[in-house]
C-alpha cells in the first residue's frame, strides 16, 4: 500500500523551506513550487538567489531533511520589463483584449533577468505599456504562450489580466488552432499522427524526450502530446510540412519529428542537419496560422508571413 506524503506549503518571497527528502536542489525547487520549471530553477541558482543553509549551492547539490533552502526573489518593481522600441516586431493583429505579433527567429520571447533587453516583450511593452501588468509574472508580462528562441511566428500577448487568463484557458482547452510549417530531413510521403508523450530529459535540462506511457513515475511517463503532420512538397533531400499540435508540451513538435527520423533543419539539439544560412540557434520552424475567438467575441484568423531567412532555403 502506498503512503502519501503531506502536501508541502508554498512560501512567500523571501522563502524559507525545510526539505523533507534528499534530492537534487534543482529538482526540489520545482517539486516544492519554488520554481515553475527546471529551467527556471537552474536560472535562479545561477543568479545566486538560492541559498542552502546560508551558502550558494550548485544545481546538482543534494539537500536533506535538515537543510534550509531560501529563495530571495527581487521585488516586482525591479523585475519589470524594460520598454525598448528596437528591435521592433511586426504587429499582425490587435483589439482591445490582445495583440498578436510576428516573432523573429533567434529572439527570446521575454527577458530572463531584470534589465535584459532585445526580447519580443521589450518591444511590445514599448508600444502597448498595459501588457506589462497583464500576466502572472513581471518578466513575462501578458505573454500568453511561448515560442522557442529558434522558432518564429505568431505570438499572442494579452492587454488586460482578464484577457490573459481567458486566452491561457483557451490554449489549455485546445480552443486555439495553431498551424506550423517546418522543413524536415528526408522524404515524408504521408500524413502522420504523432501521439507519444513528452518528458524532461534526465541528463540535459535543455532537452526533452519521448516519455514512457504507463510508467508509475509521472516525470518518466511524460505529458500527453499530439501532433498532426502533413507533407506539403519535397525540396531536394528535405520535405516542407505543416504541423497542427493539439497539445502544448515543451519542444513537442521538435521531439515528435525527430522521433520519426524527420528532424527539423537547423535543429541540431535534436540531431537535425545544420543550416549555416540560418545562424546559430535558429531552425526552420514557423508558427504560420492562428485561429480562435478573442475575449472580445471576435473570430480571429491570423497568418504570419515567412521571414526572409526561411524563404531563402526553400526557393
Amino acid at each position: 500500500m502506498s503512503r502519501l506524503s503531506p502536501p508541502r506549503p508554498r512560501a512567500t518571497s523571501p522563502r524559507d523551506v525545510t526539505v523533507e527528502h534528499r534530492e537534487r536542489l534543482d529538482r526540489y525547487l520545482v517539486t516544492s513550487g519554488l520554481a515553475s520549471s527546471r529551467r527556471e530553477a537552474v536560472e535562479l541558482i545561477g543568479r545566486g538567489v538560492v541559498l542552502v543553509n546560508g551558502h550558494r549551492p550548485r544545481k546538482s547539490d543534494l539537500v536533506a531533511a535538515t537543510d534550509q533552502v531560501t529563495v530571495d526573489r527581487p521585488s516586482a518593481e525591479s523585475d519589470a520589463i524594460v520598454p525598448r522600441e528596437q528591435p521592433a516586431v511586426e504587429v499582425l493583429y490587435e483589439d482591445r483584449a490582445l495583440v498578436i505579433v510576428n516573432k523573429p527567429g533567434a529572439m527570446s520571447c521575454h527577458p530572463l533577468e531584470p534589465g535584459e533587453t532585445g526580447t519580443v516583450m521589450n518591444a511590445v511593452i514599448a508600444r502597448y505599456p498595459e501588457t506589462a501588468s497583464a500576466g502572472a509574472k513581471p518578466l513575462e508580462g501578458g505573454l500568453v504562450h511561448r515560442l522557442d528562441n529558434g522558432t518564429s511566428g505568431a505570438l499572442i500577448i494579452g492587454r488586460t489580466p482578464d484577457a490573459y487568463r481567458t486566452m491561457r484557458a483557451a490554449i489549455s482547452a485546445g480552443k486555439v488552432s495553431r498551424t506550423y510549417q517546418a522543413l524536415v530531413s528526408g522524404d515524408l510521403k504521408r500524413a502522420l499522427t504523432l501521439d507519444a508523450p513528452i518528458a524532461h530529459h534526465g541528463k540535459n535540462p535543455r532537452k526533452m524526450k519521448l516519455g514512457r506511457p504507463g510508467s508509475a513515475i509521472p516525470k518518466r511517463a511524460g505529458r500527453a502530446a499530439l501532433s498532426l503532420v502533413e507533407p506539403v512538397r519535397r525540396i531536394g533531400d528535405f520535405t516542407l510540412v505543416t504541423i497542427k499540435p493539439r497539445t502544448g508540451a515543451r519542444h513537442q513538435i521538435r521531439v515528435h519529428l525527430a522521433s520519426v527520423s524527420h528532424p527539423i533543419v537547423g535543429d541540431t539539439l535534436y540531431h537535425g542537419p545544420p543550416a549555416a544560412a540560418l545562424g546559430g540557434g535558429r531552425f526552420w520552424l514557423h508558427l504560420t496560422e492562428l485561429s480562435f475567438q478573442s475575449p472580445t467575441g471576435a473570430l480571429v484568423e491570423v497568418s504570419a508571413p515567412l521571414p526572409a531567412d526561411l524563404k531563402s532555403l526553400i526557393r
